[in-house]
């Protein structure tokens, strides 16, 4: 048996000859590239025009990438100018750019409009993954530029064979055969994807965007944005040179209470962080002065920091354009390829096992203010069929079940704060106001408000709460809500109560009381004149319930009923048939919603905040999915036994069919807001909210905000 120093000597050797082996693909296909450009341009060349023009396009913008890649590998990003790497970053993203997108192959609607129907959609589609080399090239990640380079060759190669044939007219191949080539190209490399996907989420060894931020010395030289390689717009260069002018005590308070709010998030739930190595870190670009410290604070609790690429905010160059391929796993996505994808999610959480079981959870800071974005539904876009509508709910089940056996729920906390950019100002009606810089200090104040506080009033609405049967929740003006809510019954009022007392843990800011309702008996209207989930806006929003479950829903956003329950079809049931409630909440912080309205911006509040802001459900799973069964305790230390409900009782018979992994909070506007009466068993009332207003004796100081 060889010991283990041979052994080590012969692994480095099979990874050297693994490098060698790409390094050489790679030479072939940039030189095969080149080819074919020059094949492209002669006369003669018999591929249709359009057809020319599209893989010219994905030529050279490979070409570009392989450049790109040589000189990261070069120290080119350190040797550059600012205005160099400008230039570059524009150049990478001119063909999606909101004013060129109209003419891209990268547009469904434009690739069939030039490509026909047969065509412009799978090859849209494979443009997009071309594009995706931009994330290779600045992460040196030659092989997936490799293997990306050879499915383009793989393609153009099948077109060329209808010009085999001297003297015959060139004929398109059957469209078929290029979804079986991008079929075979997910399929095939499946295990690749899923060991770099869970190697990027679990393991803190070489991360290059951690060393990214230790890196920065001096924050006023915003070069480092252009590291990630990410598009860089007037928004991350503006919030960076703002950050950069913070005075260090403020920096500190920011990152203290991200920190902090992580660390309590453990505490209040009785988990062990000692026994964790690691914390992802999630953060919009141009905030890496609060992160480095924010770094450092986490490496003093024990936690080696991770960063991945895919997880970082801004930077979006057109958000139609993502939007436009959401659904392009319509190509490959069937039971045979989602049964191998998962396999290899297995094989790879194996592979990185102890490093899973030493990730704590994701603590992130969320960036809000940007441009609303009003998506296009396009039927030229690849659209998952119904069958595979149903594939992908059981797909993100038996996902979400392999990830939870060695990233342990119970185990594993997060927190989440937000800050605005500086793009919100755009929207602002008063532009006497202070600016940015006032808008932003006043978010800081919001997300350090004093805990103490909120708890003691909190729990004064909770002693309510705790004697009702059910609340109703009623709308004012044009607000059409109607909700009859119902909740736990009690077994001991001394010891249990019915809603958790939220300080600024692991939703930062402060203020709010929530429970998981019980579903029999909870039904209504929930209706809001205009709210943005997960990025979108939705107006005139209804979802109407029966039992806890919904059972209509309709908005405004679109012309046709169709086109309107699409989208909330994709946004908010997640492609579900329906979704129980899985929260009623209170939000508090009337602090919050009186500086959203002081600046306008009310419809910009991330839902971290808007929650706090009014009476909020949330439709899928409860607030404790996954760790019903671990006892948590309010402050006062009552039990909290509203964990649970009766779609989460199914873990227990039928796990697939407990969980809906999503969880999208719908929050009231106190001006929407009408009354919040807890009803108790014998039918007597107890006003919590009257016109909009606290009335709870002792909870009169949050009226003074609004």
């Amino acid at each position: 048996m060889q010991d283990e120093k041979e052994l080590n000597v012969n692994n480095e050797m099979d990874d050297e000859d693994a490098e060698s082996l790409v390094f050489e693909r790679w030479l072939l296909a940039t030189s095969r590239l080149m080819e074919i450009k020059a094949e492209l341009s002669r006369s003669g060349n018999p591929l249709p025009e359009e057809f020319s023009a599209y893989f010219g396009k994905c030529c050279d913008f490979l070409i570009t990438m392989g450049d790109t890649w040589e000189a990261v590998s070069q120290g080119g990003l350190e040797k550059s100018t600012q205005e160099q790497l400008a230039r570059h970053n524009a150049h990478v993203y001119e063909d999606v750019t909101e004013e060129n997108y109209k003419d891209s192959f990268a547009n469904p609607e434009t690739a069939v409009k030039r490509l026909g129907e047969d065509f412009g959609q799978v090859l849209s589609a494979l443009y997009f993954e071309i594009r995706k080399c931009i994330a290779y090239a600045f992460e040196q990640d030659q092989e997936r530029l490799v293997i990306t380079a050879e499915l383009l060759l793989e393609v153009y190669g099948i077109f060329m064979e209808g010009a085999d044939e001297q003297g015959e007219e060139y004929m398109l191949p059957a469209p078929e055969r290029i979804k079986d080539a991008m079929y075979w190209f997910y399929s095939d490399y499946s295990e690749l994807f899923c060991e770099k996907r869970i190697k990027d989420m679990v393991s803190a060894e070489n991360n290059r965007y951690v060393e990214l931020i230790d890196g920065i010395s001096d924050f006023s030289d915003i070069r480092f944005l252009y590291k990630y390689g990410l598009y860089i717009s007037s928004n991350e260069i503006e919030t960076a040179k703002f950050i950069a002018t913070l005075p260090e005590e403020t920096i500190d308070t920011m990152a203290d209470t991200f920190t902090e709010g992580y660390r309590i998030g453990f505490e209040m739930t009785g988990k062990d962080l000692s026994i964790k190595s690691s914390a992802e870190v999630v953060y919009p670009l141009g905030f890496e002065r609060m992160i480095k410290k924010a770094m450092s604070n986490l490496r003093k609790l024990g936690l080696k920091p991770i960063i991945r690429r895919g997880r970082l905010f801004g930077g979006e160059v057109n958000r139609q354009f993502f939007y436009d391929h959401k659904d392009d796993n319509a190509l490959y996505f069937d039971r045979n390829y989602i049964t191998r994808f998962l396999e290899a999610t297995q094989t790879a959480f194996e592979q990185y096992r102890s490093e899973a079981k030493g990730y704590a959870g994701p603590a992130v800071v969320e960036s809000f203010g940007e441009k609303d974005f009003d998506p296009v539904i396009k039927k030229e876009a690849l659209h998952l069929s119904d069958e595979q509508n149903k594939l992908y709910v059981e797909y993100l089940t038996k996902l979400g079940q392999i990830q939870r056996k060695y990233i342990i729920e119970e185990e594993r906390s997060f927190t989440i704060i937000a800050f605005p950019v500086p793009e919100i100002m755009d929207c602002l009606p008063d532009k006497s106001l202070k600016g940015y810089a006032g808008f932003f200090e006043e978010i800081i104040k919001v997300n350090t408000l004093d805990y103490k506080l909120y708890r003691d009033i909190q729990q004064k609405l909770i002693d309510v709460l705790d004697r009702a049967e059910y609340v109703e929740v009623t709308g004012r003006g044009e607000n059409r809500t109607n909700m009859k809510v119902h909740v736990w019954h009690l077994e001991d009022l001394a010891s249990q109560t019915k809603f958790e007392n939220c300080v600024a843990d692991v939703n930062i800011p402060v203020g709010e009381v929530f429970t998981s309702p019980v579903l029999k008996g909870t039904e209504g209207k929930l209706h809001v004149s205009r709210v943005f989930l997960n990025g979108l806006e939705f107006r005139n929003l209804e979802l109407d319930f029966k039992d806890g479950m919904i059972t209509g829903a309709s908005c405004s956003n679109y012309k046709t009923e169709k086109e309107n329950r699409d989208y909330i079809s994709e946004n908010i049931l997640f492609r579900h048939e329906t979704l129980p409630i899985g929260e009623f909440a209170i939000g508090t912080n009337t602090t919050a919603y009186t500086v959203a309205r002081k600046y306008g911006v009310e419809g910009k509040l991330p839902i971290l905040i808007a929650e706090k802001t009014g009476p909020h459900f949330a439709v899928g799973d409860t607030c404790y999915s996954h760790s019903e069964d671990i006892k948590v305790y309010n402050p006062d230390k009552k039990e909290i036994v509203s964990r649970t409900n009766e779609v989460a009782e199914l873990r227990h018979t039928d796990p697939a069919k407990a969980y809906f992994n999503c969880h999208t909070d719908i929050t009231i506007p106190f001006d929407e807001l009408g009354d919040i009466i807890a009803v108790a068993e014998d039918g007597s009332r107890e006003y919590v909210i009257k016109d909009g207003r606290f009335v709870v004796p002792g909870s009169e100081k949050l009226n003074e905000a609004l």
